[in-house]
């Protein structure tokens, strides 16, 4: 018979003080709560890689290797992006997946390209930099955590507010595409409109600006017609692979704002129905 004190005692044998583990409490196929020990090792191993990725980027630019730690935001981009795709082919998603997902999100995509952006111009500003950087520190920890209390509410084939892999996207092609063409970012000028970007790209993240997700768009017929746009995207990146990526990530970040006028002005505009 289930009662407290086997809870108590399996609670002690889950935590006994001598091992690392983690227990977590699942459904299972009959829909009954199990406990499971362990935590699954390929989507997590992604998730660690994606980690392992923005840590590097705050140590690169700590010794200013700007470009390394640019591209190491990208390649975190990459990562995260599959851990989730691989737990779902596998069917291993959990709780401990996610919470660490988001941990992780949050040093490569909120801390990591704060301090990047910070190390390469905004410490040019003083104190105005680096509450730039804070601002969009905070503003990436906002959404993550309004992502995770809203996951379920929300339409999926949309994100609410900029994605911060997306915002980390433009400052980390922004502070590449600076570093390749010789640009130092100190200059006042240029540091000054790089904090503007920073931290408005920190206000779109915590906007309510609807984003298109692409999570249905493997699974979906369109025009033949919309190739030659990723056809002319691809040969901009081609062509300046940084300047390329921050150009494809500006638009993005623009269609939010962009889609939403754009739907409130048809809406105003449309006649009122007669009674």
């Amino acid at each position: 018979m289930h009662t407290p004190q086997n809870d108590r005692d399996t609670e002690q044998e889950d935590h006994d003080g001598i091992t690392f583990e983690v227990v977590e409490e699942e459904r299972d196929e009959g829909g009954r709560w199990v406990r499971n020990r362990g935590i699954y090792l390929l989507p997590n191993l992604f998730t660690t890689a994606a980690l392992f990725s923005g840590f590097y980027a705050i140590i690169a630019a700590m010794n200013g290797r700007f470009e390394a730690a640019a591209i190491a935001i990208f390649v975190a981009a990459l990562f995260d992006g599959m851990d989730g795709r691989v737990a779902r082919m596998t069917n291993t998603q959990s709780a401990f997946g996610a919470e660490y997902d988001s941990l992780s999100d949050m040093v490569s995509f909120g801390v990591a390209p704060a301090l990047v952006v910070f190390s390469w111009s905004l410490q040019s500003l003083g104190k105005m930099g680096w509450i730039c950087a804070f601002i969009y520190a905070v503003a990436a920890a906002f959404r993550l955590a309004r992502f995770n209390v809203q996951i379920n509410v929300v339409d999926k084939r949309y994100f609410i507010g900029l994605a911060s892999p997306l915002a980390a996207a433009i400052i980390a092609s922004m502070v590449w595409a600076g570093f390749d063409n010789r640009i130092a970012g100190r200059e006042h000028e240029l540091a000054i409109a790089v904090a503007v970007i920073t931290v408005v790209t920190a206000f779109l993240m915590v906007s309510n600006f609807r984003y298109y997700s692409f999570k249905e768009l493997d699974r979906s017929r369109v025009p033949f017609a919309v190739m030659l746009p990723v056809v002319l995207v691809l040969g901009i990146i081609n062509y300046d692979l940084p300047i390329g990526l921050m150009t494809v990530s500006l638009v993005y970040a623009l269609s939010g704002p962009v889609a939403t006028i754009w739907a409130r002005r048809r809406l105003t505009g449309t006649p009122a129905a007669h009674s």
